[in-house]
């Protein structure tokens, strides 16, 4: 039997269980994951993160991998294609709005030497580690993903509030949320 303390949210759905054991909260300076996590997350606005979870392997392939020059290419016949695959959630403007914020993406990666460095950016490099140890402490916004979602949205960005740019700050490990009672809170320290 398992007997690891974790994050409350990680329940015992085992999909919910691997993704908080193997990723969330695990720094991400690697752009690829840093754009799948956007369109994930982007793409969660409104539903449960399982229900993006299971179809995780769907987006990995109708977007090319998490690959954001080949999503930035997308054309509308690639849209109405995306439109009738039950491989994601078939929103066209979230759809349509992944492959702008994909172009807004390659335009910063271009200008910071990677989308990476410029979100790192936001807090110079460096992990914030919070000490909660309640899940009713963790904060859906902050004023950090305020700041970001803000600037990201006058770049051009959509669908990236504050609450999905803090859950993206979560999910990337720019931000420690683990409670410090779960075994991933000091394996996800960075430094």
């Amino acid at each position: 039997m398992d007997e690891k303390i974790r994050c409350t949210w990680s329940g015992s759905n085992p999909i919910y269980v691997d993704y908080h054991d193997q990723e969330w909260g695990a720094p991400a300076r690697d752009d690829r994951k840093q754009f799948e996590f956007l369109v994930l997350e982007s793409a969660q606005a409104g539903l449960s993160w399982l229900t993006i979870l299971k179809r995780r392997a769907g987006y990995q392939r109708l977007y090319a991998g998490f690959d954001a020059e080949q999503v930035a290419l997308f054309d509308e016949v690639r849209v109405s294609t995306m439109l009738q695959d039950p491989g994601i959630i078939r929103n066209r403007k979230k759809i349509e709005s992944s492959i702008n914020n994909a172009r807004l993406f390659l335009e910063i990666s271009e200008k910071h030497g990677s989308f990476s460095n410029y979100l790192w950016g936001f807090v110079d490099g460096k992990q914030v580690v919070n000490h909660f140890n309640s899940q009713t402490e963790i904060p859906a916004n902050t004023p950090l993903s305020d700041t970001i979602s803000k600037e990201m949205k006058q770049k051009g960005f959509r669908f990236l509030g504050s609450t999905i740019i803090y859950a993206h700050l979560q999910a990337t490990g720019m931000v420690n949320d683990h409670l410090v009672s779960c075994f991933r809170h000091r394996e996800c320290i960075e430094g």
